[in-house]
């Protein structure tokens, strides 16, 4: 397995990406990136700027910006740190040495305002590439490691800065690119074993052409004796190394968008959670299976997922008091606790009907879902019956990579709302429970919904991650199933248009930003929803309370708004229908001048105008 499929699984990938345009800014190595890039991907574009100091970038518009899927900022070490750490011993002696900590930082800063201009002008996804931290230790003594004398110490500090940087910016992240090197191993391909430390390329087995028959000794060899090939001496894995940085790209891409992505991941029990099985192989008198290994990574990952705000649940045959009563004995040390998993559902009933069970539960499609399984035939079951749905674990040597590390595992911003699902769900399954016993209107009625309604302004406002977040992984409540990038919504505010979030409260649950809406003039453009408060009649008083607030701009002229069809949106295709619209043609509605729609007066929204 090479180092790009082991950093970054491609199990759990169902939409393939492919790259229009991407801009490189750095030195001679992104330049390398670039033709290699154009090379493996000939149908792409791949812009270079050659920057090795804190020059200004070429002038481009937003719509000229607006082109590139991404820019990858490359930092070069060299001017971070200057040349003149490769003279370190004379700086030793001078009475005012260079602190070379506070040196890199500043010209971080001096680079990145400059190397940032198109981020800040248009949002445009970033990606900063951190430092390959050098081989060896560079320091003057052993007992000066991880000491400000140490350089590598001072590079691996200054990675830290560059992440904290990143953060101080909008639509910008980290490439790890010292991971990749750290997993793949630096002596395959960073030229610190021949060039000086903060180069930071790699190196090429053809450099040993230059030893042996030179043109400034031609026809006589190069050196009074014949050296190896270079790639003898070292073994050279440099495409090794390209494609793994290519891959991570694509990876960042693809969390950064929330391309695919998981919002609940089903267990199996037996074989899947602990090694054997429970009924038979945990028997009073008999050695139990060994517990270490595998199984204690599932335990942890469940956790890592947990704090992702990925849901995690069991889909089991198998007896639950039997479970429950054996929870402990077999979960040790107790890593995991039966209520760390909602709502389970352990019985004997097929596999595919409790997941479909849960998924209506927690208001989910079977492509929101992973499901991990040691039985073949279950999982294809499985696959058969919930088409969609991901199913993993017949290696569970893999499995927990795969859980943890796969793109479609990750977010790119965790926030409150992450935080407080799992609280969240178990209340909107406890108001289900009660909704059971009542009436419709009686529900409604009893159930006190608040409605907290907003205006974000800009990609500055303190709700706009929350709000992006949303609106690129609801599908189901999504009038159109369109994905908004920074340069959409700068586009979009610049022509006026304005983006209303909001968040519902009840007698059960906080459910924290739970719908965004966007409007432009006199049109309703997307209504975005999460499910959870579906059938509350949430998106009735949402969209009377808009109207509202559009009809103080456009006066009595008419409504416009329209549904575009896609594979998941099924439950918002009436909602403007259910609130009021009439339908002009198909998917397309307006509401008259002299209307409002339809109140739901069991719903109390209120609206902050600041």
């Amino acid at each position: 397995m090479n180092v790009a499929e082991f950093l970054f699984p491609r199990d759990l990938e169902v939409s393939p990406i492919s790259f229009s345009r991407v801009l490189f800014i750095g030195s001679c190595l992104s330049d390398v990136y670039v033709r290699r890039l154009r090379e493996a991907n000939p149908s792409g574009t791949y812009d270079f700027i050659l920057f090795n100091n804190a020059s200004d970038l070429p002038t481009r518009t937003e719509a000229e910006i607006g082109v590139f899927d991404l820019q990858y900022i490359q930092l070069p070490l060299r001017s971070i740190l200057t040349d003149a750490v490769v003279r370190i011993a004379d700086n030793d002696k001078t009475n005012s040495p260079i602190d070379w900590l506070s040196l890199g930082k500043q010209n971080i800063d001096l680079m990145l305002d400059k190397a940032m201009t198109y981020n800040v002008q248009a949002g445009l996804l970033t990606l900063i590439s951190n430092f390959v931290v050098p081989q060896g230790r560079i320091s003057p003594s052993i007992s000066d490691i991880d000491s400000s004398n140490d350089i590598s110490w001072v590079i691996r500090e200054l990675n830290v800065y560059i992440a904290e940087s990143a953060r101080k910016y909008k639509n910008c992240f980290v490439a790890d690119v010292d991971a990749i090197a750290s997993s793949l191993g630096k002596r395959y391909f960073l030229d610190d074993i021949i060039y000086f430390y903060t180069h930071g390329s790699v190196f090429y087995t053809d450099w040993a052409a230059h030893e042996r028959t030179p043109y400034w000794t031609a026809p006589e060899p190069g050196r009074i004796e014949e050296i190896p090939p270079l790639g003898e001496t070292y073994e050279n894995r440099i495409d090794e190394f390209f494609g793994a940085v290519f891959r991570q790209i694509e990876a960042i891409y693809r969390i950064a968008k929330q391309v695919d992505m998981v919002k609940v991941v089903i267990f199996d029990l037996d074989n899947t959670m602990w090694r054997g099985l429970l009924a038979e192989h945990y028997q009073p008198g008999r050695e139990w299976p060994y517990t270490r290994g595998w199984p204690l990574g599932i335990w942890e990952a469940v956790h890592h997922l947990r704090r992702r705000g990925i849901v995690t649940t069991i889909a089991s045959k198998n007896d639950e008091s039997l479970v429950k009563d054996k929870w402990n004995d077999v979960i040790d040390p107790p890593f995991i606790k039966f209520n760390d998993f909602m709502n389970p559902h352990i019985n004997w009933q097929p596999k595919a009907d409790n997941i479909r069970a849960i998924l209506n539960e927690l208001s989910l499609t079977p492509k929101s879902a992973v499901f991990v399984d040691d039985n073949p035939v279950e999982r294809e079951s499985v696959k058969a019956q919930l088409p969609g749905i991901r199913v993993i674990g017949s290696d569970p040597f893999t499995v927990r990579r795969v859980l943890l590390w796969a793109p479609e595992m990750q977010v790119a911003h965790r926030t409150q709302e992450s935080l407080n699902r799992e609280e969240m769900l178990k209340k909107q399954l406890e108001r289900e429970s009660q909704k059971s016993s009542m009436s419709r209107e009686e529900f409604l009625t009893n159930l006190g919904s608040k409605v907290n309604l907003w205006e974000i302004t800009g990609i500055d406002h303190p709700s706009f991650t929350r709000a992006s977040e949303l609106v690129n992984k609801t599908n189901q409540f999504n009038t159109n199933g369109n994905r908004w990038d920074a340069e959409t919504y700068r586009q979009h505010f610049s022509e006026e248009g304005h983006v209303f979030a909001f968040s519902v409260t009840d007698r059960y649950a906080e459910y924290g930003t739970v719908g965004v809406v966007f409007t432009q003039r006199n049109r309703i453009i997307q209504f975005v929803m999460s499910c959870r408060v579906l059938g509350m009649d949430i998106e009735i008083a949402v969209l009377n309370h808009i109207v509202s607030i559009m009809r103080e701009k456009v006066g009595n002229e008419q409504i416009y708004a329209s549904i575009v069809n896609t594979e998941t949106n099924t439950p918002s295709r009436t909602v403007f229908l259910r609130s009021g619209f009439v339908e002009m043609d198909a998917n397309n509605f307006n509401l008259a001048g002299d209307q409002a729609g339809k109140i739901a007066e069991h719903v109390n929204v209120f609206f902050n105008k600041n």
